[in-house]
């Protein structure tokens, strides 16, 4: 155990205000994280696209508010779920600017941004394991810690808007291979049928975890980096026109409306207003 564990086990109260620093991995977590991810997805095209302030002023804004919001976060002796909350949509925010300025902007290609980003999250999970002795999930019990998660955070949001991108232009490419098209063709399905290849991902983490087959913060962060596609598909459907399946809803418009069911599902969840147990058996250190 390392000193900063020993002295937040140490003395009364102290495990409980760092471990009240994120909320437990439940179900509606995920969720939430889900609905998170989707604000960040429409907020961030809506300043970089609808206010036309481009992909780099917007990641320096988002980049900003991002600072702030973790500034505070970091601050807070306990848990609080709106600080904690405006965080990661700030990382979600930031990451779907940054993904699309380096794609988009830098055309570095998908592949190449997919893979240096997939191979920056390794680092800092490395990192975070050579530092501290383990990698944590959902119970944060270090200031240490703390910086390491949000930086995986950060890191993973926008690994999973580029990959969300990738799997949207390249799986229609692959199902006009296999099958016949639909009226529309493929393409005008890319982002559903890059959530079906990523929910199915995802039900394979959800078993591994269940069958305990793999270190359970591994298999967290893998589920951080795949939910983000599925937040990202979610506000496409939102925003796209009728004739390619979506509601047409302005960006800023399905921004509030996620945001706002992001505020009653965190209201409906009790479990996520408090911290994650700190005397529980913590399965997300590894």
């Amino acid at each position: 155990m390392s000193d900063d564990s020993k002295r937040s086990l140490s003395a009364p109260g102290l495990a409980h205000e760092a471990l009240s620093k994120a909320p437990p991995a439940i179900l509606m977590f995920w969720v939430v994280k889900i609905c998170a991810t989707t604000v960040g997805e429409t907020g961030g095209d809506a300043f970089s696209m609808s206010l036309k302030l481009g992909y780099l002023v917007a990641t320096l804004i988002f980049l900003t508010f991002f600072a702030l919001t973790l500034a505070w976060q970091v601050a807070s002796k306990r848990y609080h779920p709106l600080t904690y909350w405006l965080v990661v949509v700030a990382t979600t925010t930031v990451g779907t600017t940054t993904s699309d300025f380096i794609d988009r902007t830098l055309h570095a290609g998908y592949v190449f941004s997919s893979a240096g980003l997939l191979a920056l999250v390794i680092a800092v999970l490395g990192a975070w394991k050579l530092t501290t002795g383990k990698i944590a999930a959902d119970r944060i019990t270090t200031r240490k810690d703390e910086v390491f998660y949000w930086l995986t955070i950060l890191v993973s949001n926008t690994l999973g808007t580029a990959l969300g991108d990738f799997s949207s232009e390249t799986v229609p490419d692959m199902m006009g291979k296999i099958a016949s098209a639909p009226p529309g063709g493929w393409d005008a399905w890319g982002f559903e049928l890059a959530a079906v290849v990523f929910a199915a991902l995802i039900a394979i983490v959800a078993v591994l975890h269940l069958m305990k087959a793999l270190p359970q913060a591994l298999l967290f962060w893998a589920a951080y980096v795949l939910t983000r596609p599925l937040g990202a598909t979610l506000g496409d459907t939102l925003t796209k026109p009728h004739a390619q399946g979506g509601l047409e809803f302005g960006r800023f418009l399905a921004t509030g409306v996620i945001a706002l069911a992001m505020v009653v599902l965190i209201a409906l969840a009790p479990k996520l207003r408090k911290p994650a147990d700190a005397t529980a058996e913590q399965p997300g250190a590894q």
